[in-house]
Order: structure tokens, then sequence, then C-alpha cells
């Protein structure tokens, strides 16, 4: 994996707030996506998407390779891969905060330097008490701060809502 600094690209860290049901972050210099949708219902299908989340399996099964090879685990570094075709694109990340209950499952990353953007992206697993299966997706999202990512930002967020697109199918059984 490559070296990357250290330190986050933004100031805060869980700004995305994943133990939180209702996410109230007022951050007017980022952009604040938040989206929610039924994975399924019942024991089994809580089992796979928490087990799915915490592995990283949402970004693998959308195109990403997550090195290391671990569950997310906070404070810890990762490195997001990103392949088209020749082109190879590295995000450093690390997971800022993560929940674990008995309804709620995911964590939290901020970006590093050397990410394609700033900010925090969460995957948050919830039921409710009919067994209901839901995936969140938060983001706050603004442009990196080095060339050369921070002149591609309005490309970048066309790939993000492709993304984004896939993230909420990949849990899909």
């Amino acid at each position: 994996m490559p070296k990357f600094p250290a330190e986050l690209t933004y100031g805060g860290a869980s700004l995305t707030e994943p133990a939180r049901v209702v996410w109230t972050a007022n951050t007017p210099a980022f952009r604040r996506f938040e989206h929610t949708i039924v994975v399924g219902h019942g024991n089994a299908v809580w089992i796979f998407a928490t087990a799915e989340v915490m592995k990283w399996g949402i970004k693998r099964r959308s195109g990403f390779d997550v090195t290391p090879d671990s569950i997310a685990d906070e404070g810890a570094d990762f490195c997001i891969t990103a392949r088209w075709g020749p082109v190879v694109v590295r995000e450093p990340v690390r997971v800022v905060a993560v929940v674990d209950d008995d309804d709620r499952c995911g964590f939290a990353y901020g970006t590093r330097r050397g990410h394609p953007v700033c900010g925090e992206e969460a995957f948050i697993v919830h039921r409710n008490a009919a067994g209901t299966v839901f995936l969140t997706l938060r983001s706050l999202t603004r442009p990196a701060p080095e060339w050369p990512w921070r002149p591609l930002f309005p490309v970048l967020l066309i790939a993000q809502r492709f993304f984004r697109r896939r993230y909420l199918r990949a849990l899909a059984v």
C-alpha cells in the first residue's frame, strides 16, 4: 500500500455521526448528502448486511479494492483503489467512527492527503422494531485542498453520484 501523510484533510472527525439516528450536521463548507433505502427484512438479512458493511463490502461490491483486508476499526488507515482501464486512483482514508449496537452498525471514514475529494462518508446499516433492515449513506464533500484533484472537482461529483447508486445496490440479496 502506498504511503500517505496521516492527517485528515478536514478539521473534524465523525462529522457524519453514524451512531446518531438523526443527522444534525450543519456544515455549510461541505456538500451534504443522506439517503436511506430498505435492504430487506429479518435476522438473516441483518446478519449479512452488518457483516458486509464492517468488512468494506459496500465499497468492494461497488468495484473498489480496499487495503488492508480487515474490518473497519476506529483510527485505522485504509487505501481505497478505483481502476478504470489503465487509470488507477488511490484514496487514502481513516476510519473516524464506528457504531456496532443491537440495531445499528456501520462506520464513517475521513479523507487523508492524496484523496481526490475532502470530507467524510458513512455507511450505516440499521433496523427497526419490525425487523426491516435499512442502509443509510451519509457524506460531506468539498474539493480536495491540492492539485491535481481540486480543479477536477466537478467531474468527481459526477463519479460520486454514479458510485452512490452502486453503494445503494451493494447489499441487494
